[in-house]
């Protein structure tokens, strides 16, 4: 028999002190995360908070043209909406299932009156939409100016962080979709590492074969992405280290708040 999974495979909910879990427990619901569900309320209106267990959610934002771009993607390091509780910080997207999983919900109104305790939670959740934030901004910058070879590296290294094994599935058409580009721009950089022999590529299918040169081919974006989730959530996701530097996160940022 299957165990079912534990909400503090959650990083969030396994940094909480283990009183504060247990208070919150029995409001916490677990739920299926089927690929498509659409999460499109992130205003702060939304009636519960989700945090992800075995499932990857994309934050895609609308073109004028109706064409979409990942933005950010939340996995089981954080959650779903932060905008409940982080004036200022919105995210003016659509939230979509893109790895099948699960994860547990919480009623907003419940999450709320845990976070105005002013404990652990509270600090966990502002350094989480923290390190979000630089995630949104990071993922733009590298879109705007790193290969697609490179993104694809970056969102592979991104995927399996959050998976119990190398394997994934996918299509190029979504693939193609979240980076803003055409599906053969995406089939050549999938071409390229396959025939490398960093990953195994069929129809619909990868399986990462050898992590250490993906980072080696990924451009600063991951490791800075990775470093400040690492810095400012205080979770210890592994002991890899992290490429790129401080200095290279505060020009990125500064060249896409230039953009907005």
């Amino acid at each position: 028999m299957t165990a079912l999974p534990d909400p503090r495979q959650n990083h969030l909910l396994n940094a909480l002190p283990a009183v504060d879990l247990k208070r919150i427990s029995p409001y916490l619901e677990l739920v299926p995360m089927p690929v498509g569900k659409s999460f499109s309320e992130l205003d702060g209106k939304s009636l519960y908070a989700y945090f992800p267990i075995t499932s990857i959610v994309s934050l895609l934002y609308v073109m004028e043209a109706g064409t979409l771009a990942e933005i950010a993607s939340v996995g089981n390091e954080g959650m779903l909406d932060i905008s409940l509780f982080a004036e200022g910080i919105t995210t003016p997207c659509l939230a979509i299932v893109r790895t099948a999983g699960f994860g547990y919900k919480m009623k907003a109104r419940l999450l709320m009156e845990e976070f105005n305790r002013a404990g652990v939670l509270e600090r966990l959740l502002l350094r989480y939409a923290q390190a979000l934030s630089t995630q949104i901004s990071l993922t733009a910058e590298c879109n705007l100016h790193h290969s697609v070879y490179q993104q694809l590296c970056r969102w592979l290294l991104q995927t399996i962080d959050r998976l119990p094994s190398n394997e994934l599935s996918l299509s190029l058409d979504l693939v193609a979709s979240m980076f803003g580009v055409n599906r053969e721009a995406v089939k050549e950089s999938l071409g390229n590492l396959h025939r490398a022999g960093f990953i195994n590529y069929r129809l619909g299918h990868i399986t990462v074969l050898d992590r250490l040169e993906l980072e080696n081919q990924v451009c600063e974006c991951y490791g800075l992405i990775k470093q400040e989730f690492k810095r400012l959530q205080g979770l210890d996701f592994d002991s890899r280290p992290m490429p790129g530097s401080i200095k290279a996160w505060s020009k990125a940022s500064t060249s896409i708040n230039a953009q907005m």
